[in-house]
């Protein structure tokens, strides 16, 4: 066989910790790894600047940037975003919640990013912390032995190489690559999205300090995201149920403005406004989960190892958490038998699930009339509005004393919710049904 068709595959690296990935979850490990004196090489397959969803962040992100070193820089992308609009269809008002008025009053804020943007500015600040952060490089295969792992890389300009890493961090967001290859990712059981989105010039927002806040529009078929970015363009995207979006007998942008058209409030705002680039994205059933995140010689963070639904924009804050999460794991697996981490691993694997588990309570319901009800008509009693807040801000791992007053909410929200039994069983069935639909459908 011809040698220049096949390349040769040499082993050329070696490194403490490999990390597959270079977005905020994969740049945030390299940057506190390599701060800490460990050989950390990431590599991201594409190059930087690359596009990416998920531009919302939370203010529970602010403290992290700080801590990096990074938060000047992200601010100079950003724009300010104090709370959040939700627009109901079956309401005439609007409602407006503000992070300020969460537990925590020192985190009023976040910002709305491009993630190009942003991930390119945690890619470099990882390697300024001396990480080596390598672009164009695909992980596709990872061996593990007793002593680490040899991984198989693909470098764009041709070469395939085998590197040798004693640990490796699965940072590769929806391209799950060590779930994949060991077959633990699963269908999320209880929960089912798909999502059409794209950006938008001219788009009507909201005016003076709430310029940047993000607004959800309900819709008859899920929720629409509309977030406004620093550099005058929307970010817009239909979050649906996958049996929907399976529907389109059209080409997608079509598909995509029909849907917009079904929420009047939306197509108002986006009246004279024009579609970047004539482009439209979609995405089917992204919902997810790993049935593990830890072996003696890896770990899986962020999206590598679940993703729910980005309605309360948690992606990048769990992402970054799970990093920060992951390094008295990883440093213990290089500094003893990584047989003997039980407990560091445990602890992390109990992290891991943590963080979308307390989104998710919100997530499953978040089209629910009764929940609609709560976030349109928000009230204090027993400081249950403050709470519900502090975790839309992402404040859930600190010492914030949230969980008595939501648990005021959620147990407010199940009287309610048998004060109107019908509307409650019509919306948990319709729900029940559109899971199922997909079931019935993936089924050969």
């Amino acid at each position: 066989m011809n040698t220049h068709d096949t390349p040769t595959r040499v082993r050329s690296r070696d490194c403490d910790v490999l990390v597959i990935g270079g977005g905020p979850a994969g740049s945030t490990l390299a940057t506190l790894l390599a701060r800490r004196g460990r050989r950390v090489t990431m590599i991201e397959k594409m190059h930087h600047p690359r596009f990416h969803i998920g531009e919302s962040l939370l203010p529970a992100n602010v403290p992290l940037f700080d801590d990096l070193g990074v938060r000047a820089e992200v601010e100079a992308i950003g724009m300010p975003k104090w709370g959040v609009e939700f627009v109901s269809p079956d309401h005439d008002h609007r409602s407006y919640l503000e992070f300020g008025d969460a537990l925590d009053k020192s985190q009023p804020y976040a910002w709305q990013v491009r993630r190009a943007d942003l991930d390119e500015i945690l890619f470099r600040n990882a390697a300024k912390a001396g990480a080596a952060a390598l672009e164009g490089h695909r992980a596709r295969e990872v061996r593990f032995d007793a002593e680490g792992a040899d991984v198989d890389i693909d470098i764009d300009d041709g070469r395939r190489e085998t590197w040798r890493a004693r640990y490796v961090v699965d940072a590769s967001g929806r391209d799950t690559l060590l779930a994949g290859q060991m077959r633990s990712k699963r269908r999320h059981p209880d929960h089912a999205s798909s999502a059409v989105f794209g950006h938008f010039r001219g788009a009507r927002r909201l005016e003076g300090r709430l310029e940047g806040n993000i607004t959800i529009f309900w819709y008859p078929h899920g929720w629409f995201w509309f977030i406004p970015l620093a550099d005058g363009t929307t970010s817009i995207g239909a979050v649906c149920w996958p049996y929907y979006l399976k529907s389109r007998t059209k080409p997608l942008r079509d598909f995509f403005m029909d849907t917009i058209a079904m929420c009047p409030q939306l197509a108002e705002r986006l009246q004279g406004a024009e579609l970047v680039d004539d482009q439209v994205h979609a995405t089917g059933n992204y919902s997810y989960l790993g049935t593990h995140c830890t072996g003696e010689r890896y770990a899986m963070l962020g999206d590598a190892f679940a993703f729910i639904d980005p309605v309360f924009s948690s992606g990048v804050y769990l992402a970054m958490q799970s990093a920060y999460a992951a390094v008295p794991l990883v440093e213990a697996s290089l500094d003893k038998a990584p047989s003997s981490c039980t407990v560091e691993r445990a602890d992390f694997e109990k992290f891991m699930r943590a963080g979308p588990r307390e989104f998710s309570w919100f997530i499953f319901r978040v089209t629910n009339p009764t929940m609609r009800e709560f976030f349109m008509a928000p009230q204090n009693p027993l400081r249950m509005k403050e709470a519900l807040l502090t975790v839309l801000a992402g404040d859930i791992y600190g010492s914030t004393p949230y969980r008595r007053p939501l648990q005021a909410f959620k147990t407010l929200y199940w009287l309610v919710s048998m004060a109107h039994p019908l509307r409650t069983w019509r919306a948990w069935s319709r729900r029940r049904d559109n899971i199922r639909d997909l079931e019935i459908a993936a089924t050969p």
